[in-house]
């Protein structure tokens, strides 16, 4: 981890602009939403009873905004990145990924975080995005390459705010940290059809990893694990996270500042509270319990009937585990629609360079679900082997999550590929031809796969393009 740096502002520059020197062409993101965010038929079909309203309930909290105190839904801060999970759980439809209109840009103007002053890297139609320091500072504003840090380092403060009381914070130095090179950034996950892999039993994930690494490409995956079972991981860019509950309630806590059963305490920058910190100072008083109800600020409310009885966190991963796959779909190209052959033959190359080494169309099935039918045997055509794997210098953050190294991720998932915007898991391209091509750098697994893709011609590799935008 110490060895790795981050890519350099040139390289990273030379990858933004790379789609400009390609003969073939990126279909980009498909019209539509080609019916993404449905819950899964048998919970539209309300199979066990009573489940549809689990869903619509869910769903109506994931769109919920979050005030400090005073309101209907209290508890954000006393830091935090967005104030709803759909404001970065949006494209295509609510449980996905960043929209094309970042909301975390307004922040500043409309009141939301009204004495922050809104970061360089957060822009109007840019990719919602959470910030983290690899490395922690020394006293001199020189980066401490022997003190790792990686935790989130969140975006705004409710400082100045009405309903925030005296909470006074002052935002991290990022301006500094870019300028030291001490920054790397997530963006969301999309969640459809995460009630699939959550119920993927651990027999069927390592007998897929054996066959996987069965390969004469150099890929070695290996799957990520929880450290206090020991059980395979599955979700988040380096699927540090074991299950949808623990995944939401990481989230609610670090990307809104919401305490909850999961994390029932207010979060501290990681400086404020240990690694290479200096201050060690916790979050001052002033700051600690701003809904003025108590900690945890979400908690379950066992005087309720029905669905509200569930806590904010128990309502999310419900909504997200029984939220569709998203449905493949046709695919227009320049104003044409690309004929089903050619997406046919691009699936064939996909499997034949290599691709689908790590990018499997099908990673197992489920087992029996006790939740509802749907996620019963079921197959999980994630076009994703769930493991880590070292892609090189390019993509590496210098971040350790788990078991998972600074230049390790996740393969991430490709269903519904077609209605993404920005990718990667900086956003830092929106263009496939720049994605495939930062597979390959120094010590990534993926470069022999790259370069049979470099190797294709130009119709072959347009027939992966649109291959991939039809997912």
């Amino acid at each position: 981890m110490k060895t790795a740096r981050l890519a350099s502002s040139f390289t990273l520059a030379v990858l933004l602009l790379s789609g400009a020197a390609f003969a073939q062409t990126d279909p980009g993101v498909q019209s539509g939403n080609r019916g993404t965010g449905a819950a899964l038929p048998s919970v539209l079909s309300n199979s066990p009873s009573g489940i549809l309203a689990f869903f619509t309930d869910g769903q109506a909290r994931f769109q919920e905004v979050e005030s400090v105190s005073g309101g209907t839904n209290n508890g954000l801060g006393p830091r935090f990145n967005s104030n709803s999970c759909s404001s970065c759980h949006g494209q295509p439809a609510i449980g996905g990924t960043g929209a094309a209109v970042n909301p975390q840009f307004q922040f500043t103007s409309d009141g939301v975080a009204p004495r922050d002053t809104t970061p360089s890297f957060i822009t109007a139609n840019g990719p919602t995005r959470e910030a983290r320091f690899p490395f922690f500072f020394n006293s001199n504003g020189s980066v401490n390459t022997n003190a790792p840090n990686g935790g989130v380092e969140d975006l705004f403060t409710v400082t100045g705010r009405s309903d925030a009381g005296s909470c006074s914070l002052s935002q991290p130095s990022f301006a500094a940290a870019q300028q030291a090179n001490d920054i790397i950034f997530r963006i969301p996950t999309p969640t459809f059809g995460a009630g699939l892999i959550e119920n993927l039993d651990e027999s069927t994930l390592l007998k897929n990893t054996a066959a996987n690494n069965n390969n004469r490409l150099g890929i070695s995956g290996t799957l990520n694990h929880n450290g206090n079972d020991g059980t395979i991981t599955r979700f988040g860019w380096k699927a540090q996270n074991k299950s949808l509950h623990i995944f939401a309630g990481e989230a609610y806590n670090v990307e809104m500042g919401i305490s909850n059963l999961l994390f029932p305490q207010d979060r501290p920058l990681p400086g404020e509270e240990g690694g290479g910190g200096s201050g060690l100072t916790g979050l001052p008083a002033t700051c600690l319990n701003l809904s003025g109800g108590g900690y945890p600020e979400d908690a379950n409310n066992p005087g309720s009937a029905g669905a509200a009885v569930l806590d904010d966190v128990s309502a999310f991963a419900n909504f997200m585990r029984t939220l569709a796959p998203p449905p493949t779909g046709g695919v227009v190209l320049n104003g044409q629609q690309v004929p089903s052959q050619t997406i046919a033959a691009g699936s064939s190359l996909f499997s034949a360079i290599g691709c689908a080494t790590c990018h499997n169309s099908t990673v197992g099935s489920t087992q029996k679900s006790n939740i509802t039918s749907s996620l019963s045997n079921a197959p999980v055509n994630a076009f994703s082997d769930l493991e880590i794997h070292h892609m090189g210098t390019g993509l590496a953050d210098n971040v350790s999550q788990g078991g998972a190294g600074g230049d390790q991720f996740r393969t991430a998932p490709l269903w519904g590929l077609g209605q993404r915007i920005f990718l990667l898991h900086d956003g830092r391209t929106t263009n496939l031809n720049a994605a495939i091509e930062a597979h390959q750098s120094s010590g990534s697994e993926a470069t022999n796969v790259e370069e049979n893709f470099d190797n294709l011609n130009t119709t072959q590799q347009q027939e992966i393009l649109d291959f991939l935008r039809s997912l």
